[in-house]
């Protein structure tokens, strides 16, 4: 197996080339838990590759041979946890990060069996099989992350926190990927939601119905709002330069989904995407409110997606 500062070195080219929105948060991690996030990072980056049939987030195409990238996925995923070398560094990582901070093994394949969903051409038909949804491949990261930042396996309250926040970062992902995922026949938005605004299956991206499409953009907007603010709260449990990040990157994911409300109709005609400007600012703001953050009032949890037993 590579040794490990290769494979920090190549978890840091990852996220550079792969998210620049994560990577420009994760600098302001402690050097131990920003060399944890990257390595955590690569092998979720990998993942999606894999079942997306796309290189580091960018060209994801309709995949033919979705069951043998999950059998493939499952089992690397099955030896990095249990400490083998995979010949591949990105799950390499995986197995250095999971040793290191004692990461439980559900999280990692509760993300795959969202994957799985994908793989099966699943489509939610309530908000709760969105949220399950969101859970699967985003509130999992949300938990691995707050273990790597270091809470204690077992402190259900913050990993909830945790986990909202990734599934803030799932539902923003999905109003702005609206047109993206059309072009790859995927469909995140709930049957019962089209329903309700009169949108036939399959001709949301038309354009008689934009109108219609940005009242549910601006739905998924005010459900990532809320859960932003929760995992707000969860902050309090984290050290200073976590918080700092955790805040940076809620923020700016959050003007994504703010913005995809803001331009309406026209939310799809270019991608939505936040500058480097914006980023700094959110990162000097986030700096004060992660000073503050012991005085933030609790957001309330009730009504809240809570993860349980069983997801699925």
């Amino acid at each position: 197996m590579a040794d490990r500062a290769a494979l920090v070195a190549h978890a840091r080219r990852t996220i550079a080339a792969g998210s620049k929105s994560f990577a420009a948060a994760s600098r302001l991690f402690d050097a131990r838990t920003r060399e944890r996030a990257q390595l955590l990072y690569a092998w979720c980056r990998a993942c999606d590759d894999i079942a997306d049939g796309q290189v580091l987030g960018h060209g994801a195409s309709a995949v033919q041979d979705a069951t043998a990238r999950l059998s493939r996925m499952r089992m690397l995923t099955a030896k990095a946890l249990a400490g083998e070398e995979t010949g591949d560094l990105s799950f390499d990582c995986l197995g250095v990060v999971a040793a290191e901070t004692g990461l439980p093994h559900r999280y990692a394949h509760d993300l795959i069996d969202g994957f799985a969903l994908d793989a099966q051409e699943w489509r939610p038909r309530s908000e709760d099989d969105l949220l399950r949804y969101c859970y699967h491949v985003a509130g999992t990261v949300g938990c691995m992350m707050a273990v790597v930042m270091g809470v204690a396996p077992d402190d259900e309250a913050v990993l909830d926190r945790a986990c909202d926040l990734g599934i803030a970062f799932q539902l923003a992902n999905i109003a702005r990927d609206i047109s993206e995922d059309d072009v790859i026949d995927r469909c995140y938005l709930p049957v019962e939601w089209l329903v309700e605004v009169d949108i036939p299956p399959g001709e949301h991206m038309k354009p008689p119905f934009r109108p219609r499409l940005a009242v549910l953009a601006r739905r998924l907007s005010g459900m990532a709002e809320r859960y932003e603010a929760s995992a707000r709260t969860g902050t309090k449990a984290l050290p200073f330069r976590s918080a700092w990040a955790v805040l940076a990157a809620a923020g700016i994911y959050g003007d994504i989904a703010r913005e995809v409300a803001a331009r309406g109709p026209r939310a799809w005609d270019r991608r939505v995407t936040t500058s480097n400007a914006d980023k700094l600012g959110w990162v000097v703001t986030a700096g004060w409110q992660a000073m503050r953050r012991r005085s933030f009032p609790d957001a309330s949890r009730d009504g809240l997606w809570t993860r349980g037993p069983a997801t699925l």
